[in-house]
């Protein structure tokens, strides 16, 4: 049961990761192109990318998937 869980949160935790980062990667071209943000972390203004929302909870969403890979990863070498 446990393993399953483990697994669920890895892969919630991976699609988290990339909703984030793609989320990000469009900011970052948005504000290299002078445009205005149009997803909503920055809303409606020219703000660097660096500073909003986004960024910071891509790298939160980072830190928790290598957490996760690494705690699924020691689970399986404990057999």
């Amino acid at each position: 049961m446990i393993k399953k869980l483990l697994f669920a949160q890895f892969f919630i935790l991976m699609a988290g990761v990339i909703f984030a980062w793609s989320n990000f990667t469009i900011e970052m071209i948005d504000f290299l192109n002078q445009r205005a943000c149009s997803l909503g972390c920055s809303a409606g203004t020219l703000t660097n990318p660096f500073l909003t929302p986004c960024f910071y909870g891509a790298v939160v969403f980072t830190i928790s998937f290598i957490l996760s890979a690494v705690i699924l990863k020691k689970g399986n070498n404990l057999k």
